[in-house]
């Protein structure tokens, strides 16, 4: 079985979507959890509705740990909730997961746009993925598969960390096999995030935190305003 973990706080606009591309692919084998951080919209009413099991969330990485600790799968997706999933993406995902023996992996990333800024940027971000795959893996926390033991080995997510714990995670996962870039079907991401800080500042604060990861090591201190 997967289990598939959403984070979410108030998260009504983008959640129906999501879910409805769930309940749209050809894999059913599947559970759905929404970790829900103290939604004041109708977030879990959407949710229930959905026949989605929800539990008490939190921050990204309570979030995410939370969802693991009562997921029966022994794979786990990791979505957040304003993704969409194109048919097929599940078992398609899934089967090259299993047929390259990986412990994490994640799929390449597409924009929900057309602006043709955005799409460049995504597509320097997966060419810069793709090459540190395998000795510096990188994956952002909106789509991550894991094995369940993979996880418990890890013990989760770190909590501590304030910015870059997805990257964190999967980088740590590699001292128990392998992380790969899963090719056959991208994960479709909506590009809310560059309308609301602004492409610049966004890629600034980005550079900024791998910088800070490469020369410093992880961001334990409040040195970056990070939401």
């Amino acid at each position: 079985m997967l289990s598939i973990v959403i984070i979410a706080k108030n998260e009504e606009e983008y959640l129906p979507r999501l879910l409805k591309s769930i309940k749209h692919q050809d894999y059913k084998d599947y559970e759905v959890i929404l970790s829900d951080a103290e939604s004041t919209d109708n977030t879990r009413q959407i949710a229930m509705e959905s026949g989605c099991r929800i539990i008490e969330g939190g921050l990204p990485s309570i979030g995410r740990n939370n969802g693991a600790k009562v997921a029966k799968g022994n794979t786990i997706l990791f979505l957040d909730s304003d993704v969409v999933l194109p048919k097929k993406f599940l078992r398609t995902n899934l089967e090259e997961f299993k047929k390259k023996r990986l412990v994490t992996a994640t799929p390449i990333y597409k924009p929900i746009t057309d602006k043709t800024i955005d799409k460049f940027l995504y597509k320097v971000y997966n060419t810069w993925a793709k090459a540190t795959q395998y000795f510096y893996p990188h994956s952002a926390g909106f789509c991550i598969f894991c094995k369940k033991d993979t996880f418990n080995k890890l013990k989760g997510f770190d909590e501590k960390i304030l910015m870059a714990e997805d990257h964190d995670f999967v980088n740590r996962s590699k001292k128990h096999g392998k992380f790969r870039i899963l090719y056959n079907k991208p994960i479709l991401v909506d590009i809310r995030r560059l309308d609301e800080e602004g492409r610049f500042e966004l890629v600034k604060k980005y550079f900024k935190g791998a910088i800070h990861r490469t020369f410093k090591g992880e961001i334990y201190t409040p040195n970056f305003k990070y939401e």
